[in-house]
């Protein structure tokens, strides 16, 4: 067993590049997304018993890594680039929301007894998590203080839903698309193939692809996101309130992004996914059989139910709303996996006018699910 915390450093970076590496160059991996790769690549070096379940480099992951990813991403977003993403998307993910909200409260009736008192603390971080990726996951659940065990089975039985959802996003437009209008405009088949948008032109992003970096803004990001969390930490200990730091890193990265210098600096969407994958690395690692058997099934049940019942509020309420089921289930994937697989869900369906606004809705995932996660935990322990 990799023990050795250089060396199981190393693992841990070299699971992402491989994550990254397998997401180029080979088009089944394309269709899964780095993210989900790296999870399972994680998961797989712990249940084969080459790596330890719990380590100080996953808590350097979980802490400073974390809300450097968190930092970095949110830089990335430009409130005005929502504009981008247009009033359909937008409404779909707000759906996307509202079904995660009605998911986790009926959750909480069906399988909250199984938690007894941390049963408000599991119910905020599946918020956080379905209102914008696994990020959120961690940030909430250690605002929260959920317990090791408890974040170690929610943890692993979320990447096992979030696994399966990424598949039925991927089976159900086609399923369903003859009961949900078509897009406005909508081309042929062949037109999207060719790389035509539904609009016409519409730009995506590669986040594997070469960019021009520059050391400067290397090191002013790097400066940037810790000084934004010595603001945050800060901030919370000075003020009375019991407001956790992360909402005032959230709050803070949201403002900075705006400014006009910041938006100038490249590399903040890269290094936040970097960042991001080393997490998802350590997600899958904790990601074991054995730690949803020590607290118990139940676990699964709550979270399936929770993946479930967001899915049907979804895409009901999007057909009420005479959405189209291709930006349905992309915002859909934005909510419960995040802008990556988002966009790996857009651009496996061919729809590639779709990979820009699902990255854009993803990002602000990140930005709401704290403060949603949040106010639901606080909202049932108040009931």
């Amino acid at each position: 067993m990799i023990e050795a915390p250089l060396a199981l450093a190393a693992v841990v970076a070299a699971a992402a590049a491989v994550g990254f590496w397998l997401e180029r160059r080979f088009g089944w991996a394309e269709k899964l997304g780095a993210s989900l790769l790296v999870i399972a690549l994680g998961a797989l070096l712990s249940n084969l018993g080459l790596v330890p379940v719990r380590s100080p480099v996953y808590d350097v992951v979980f802490g400073p890594v974390t809300s450097l990813a968190i930092v970095w991403l949110l830089l990335a977003v430009d409130l005005r680039d929502l504009r981008a993403a247009g009033p359909r998307m937008l409404g779909a993910f707000a759906i996307a929301v509202v079904g995660t909200l009605a998911g986790v409260a009926s959750a909480v009736l069906l399988f909250g007894r199984a938690f007894g008192d941390e049963t408000w603390k599991l119910a905020g971080a599946m918020v956080g998590t379905y209102s914008g990726g696994g990020l959120n996951f961690v940030a909430v659940g250690r605002a929260l203080g959920l317990p090791d065990s408890l974040f170690s089975a929610a943890a692993a039985a979320d990447n096992v839903v979030t696994a399966l959802w990424m598949v039925a996003t991927l089976l159900l437009p086609g399923w369903l698309r003859r009961f949900y209008p078509a897009p406005p405009g909508e081309r042929d088949r062949s037109e999207v193939e060719e790389g035509h948008g539904a609009g016409g032109g519409e730009e995506t992003v590669d986040l594997l692809a070469p960019v021009p970096l520059q050391v400067f803004d290397l090191a002013l990001l790097l400066a940037l996101g810790l000084g934004l969390q010595l603001a945050a930490e800060a901030t919370a200990r000075a003020l009375p309130w019991p407001v956790p730091s992360v909402v005032w890193l959230t709050t803070y990265a949201l403002a900075a992004a705006q400014l006009p210098p910041v938006r100038r600096l490249t590399g903040a969407l890269h290094l936040g996914t970097l960042a991001l994958n080393l997490f998802f690395v350590v997600i899958g690692i904790g990601s074991r059989v054995s730690e949803i058997l020590a607290v118990g099934v139940e676990v699964f049940y709550f979270t399936a139910a929770v993946v479930l019942i967001h899915g049907i509020v979804t895409f009901v309420g999007a057909r009420l709303a005479r959405l189209d089921v291709e930006t349905t289930a992309v915002a859909s994937q934005a909510a419960v996996g995040g802008p990556s697989t988002a966009m790996a869900l857009a651009m496996s369906r061919r729809r590639p006018h779709l990979a820009l606004p699902g990255l854009v809705v993803g990002l602000l995932g990140y930005a709401v699910g704290n403060y949603l996660g949040l106010a639901m935990a606080y909202a049932l322990r108040a009931l």
